[in-house]
């Protein structure tokens, strides 16, 4: 196996050197069931043909489980990576954080406890980085469920969540954490993608049981307030989406969980979509993550470090 994984990660060295240049590739975050590795990646050149990056590049530590579920990752202008993940499947208040200038070597990692002042909380789900940059902060979504709170519909009342935020500069000084969208049904899952000043769209599962799809909402700020929930884009059963822009489209990958692949639709304006599944390839075995951009030196140096066997976690 290790030897498979050396001749795989030179051919790809040896790919990326016939290239040239310093271009930014794809790269998407990634876990293995069950979610107690760690932090994996995969990278593309045209966002739609995917290569794995062998190796665990960080182990989760934190909650009561140690898991490191939905890992999602922006780039900041300065240079820097900043990641949330799911830490547990209950019973943990907040989301894990850290950062890296290398995706190689990480700070130590943190526990963010955005539900701390709600005590009944009974999870923090699938957190979702988005870099705010007209006033240079972050937002992180994610979903919990907290009894009672809301009208309980068709799903149980341990499985009712809705979606919070909170924003932050630097994950020292932190907001208080506030609801995002409480669309009348259980939902997780969401994504924010800016299109254009005052002008934002969620992506979001529809978590009720006869559902278990994706839609969309629309809003003139992050932070909202977004519009009714459309109809579903999706079939039933899926989860985990990230959206990336390719030339003047969006593309938006979503785990086809029941069926253990991965789909993906094309839109430009995320009201008329192309399913473009048979179009794409993805690694078998990948879970839901994050599309975000690295320089290529970026992409050359983790398959070097994955060649030799050499990744350092922390720094």
């Amino acid at each position: 196996m290790k030897k498979l994984r050396n001749t795989l990660a030179a051919i790809s060295l040896l790919f990326l050197a016939s290239c040239g240049g310093n271009k930014d590739y794809y790269m998407f975050t990634s876990f293995h069931e069950p979610a107690d590795e760690g932090l994996r990646y995969l990278y593309s050149e045209d966002g739609m043909h995917w290569d794995s990056i062998p190796g665990i590049w960080l182990k989760p530590e934190l909650g009561q489980h140690q898991l490191m579920r939905d890992p999602s990752m922006v780039r900041t202008p300065d240079g820097t990576y900043h990641l949330v993940w799911t830490t547990s499947w209950k019973g943990d208040l907040g989301f894990g954080y850290a950062h890296s200038k290398d995706l190689i070597h990480w700070s130590e990692q943190q526990m963010i406890p955005v539900m701390a002042d709600e005590p009944t909380t009974i999870n923090v789900w699938a957190p979702e980085i988005f870099y705010d940059d007209e006033n240079d902060q972050f937002m992180v979504v994610w979903a919990s469920c907290v009894p009672g709170r809301f009208e309980k519909g068709i799903e149980e009342e341990n499985n009712n969540h809705r979606l919070y935020y909170i924003t932050t500069k630097d994950f020292k000084t932190i907001s208080k954490a506030k609801l995002l969208y409480d669309p009348g049904f259980s939902t997780i899952d969401a994504v924010i993608v800016k299109r254009a000043k005052n002008d934002y769209v969620m992506v979001l599962k529809d978590n009720t049981r006869p559902e278990r799809n994706l839609k969309t909402a629309f809003s003139d700020s992050p932070t909202g307030p977004y519009s009714s929930a459309s109809q579903p884009f999706t079939e039933s059963f899926v989860e985990g989406p990230t959206v990336e822009k390719v030339g003047d489209d969006y593309l938006i990958y979503f785990d086809v969980y029941k069926k253990k692949i991965y789909g993906a639709m094309r839109t430009k304006d995320f009201r008329n979509f192309t399913d473009i599944t048979n179009d794409v390839s993805i690694p078998a075995g990948h879970k839901h993550g994050t599309i975000f951009k690295a320089p290529e030196t970026v992409v050359k140096t983790l398959l070097e470090h994955s060649r030799f066997n050499s990744i350092p976690q922390s720094y």
